[in-house]
């Protein structure tokens, strides 16, 4: 669990007891229900992190909704976007170790996630990534739920392959993108988990 859990979840619990004790147990059992809904929300399952050189693995949980050759500062590559449902985990995590060579923060619109245009539009964090072979660029999408995305970590910092980076709450979308010569090994509709599954091989990474 991570602490957005139990700070989203006291309030609604809080006040479900106080109903319970007034015996208001409709309002009392809804706020309760609610408040377990946001703990399992923000829950942070254990994962096995592969360990074989030159892989890039989900950063997180979902499902893979397009795969399509994408410019990004004038360099073509492949991105890998993948939405994640209200009921996936939505911590997010390192998809190769590398060095934060940036976070940007761009403010935007809050189209429906599954929709194309949320890559370039919504709310996002921008994280490049810079690996010892080449870089790496993954964004958190806020969707049209989800209003707030946080990122743990900040330029100059080393991650490993599969290391928590940050979070989004409630329903979004999240972009890998990669150099082609990465050979991407999922198809679109497959469903993947941060830290685990494995989107691409690349050579160059360690």
């Amino acid at each position: 669990m991570v602490k957005e859990g139990f700070l989203f979840s006291a309030p609604p619990l809080v006040l479900g007891l106080v109903a319970l004790a007034f015996r208001w147990n409709w309002t009392g059992g809804i706020l309760i229900f609610l408040a377990l809904f946001v703990l399992y929300f923000f829950r942070n399952p254990k994962r096995t992190i592969p360990s074989a050189p030159g892989l890039v693995v989900s950063p997180a949980d979902g499902r893979i909704m397009e795969i399509v050759e994408e410019p990004l500062d004038g360099t073509v590559g492949r991105r890998i976007s993948i939405f994640l449902a209200i009921w996936n985990v939505h911590v997010q995590r390192a998809p190769v170790s590398a060095r934060v060579a940036d976070v940007v923060y761009r403010p935007g619109r809050f189209y429906a996630a599954m929709r194309s245009a949320a890559s370039r539009e919504n709310e996002q964090n921008i994280i490049y990534l810079h690996a010892a072979g080449g870089r790496i660029v993954f964004k958190q999408i806020a969707g049209a739920i989800a209003r707030r995305v946080i990122c743990w970590k900040s330029e100059g910092q080393e991650v490993a392959r599969g290391e928590l980076m940050g979070l989004i709450r409630f329903g979004s979308r999240v972009d890998v993108w990669m150099p082609l010569e990465a050979r991407v090994v999922v198809k679109r509709g497959d469903n993947v988990k941060g830290g685990e599954s494995v989107l691409a091989e690349w050579n160059s990474t360690p």
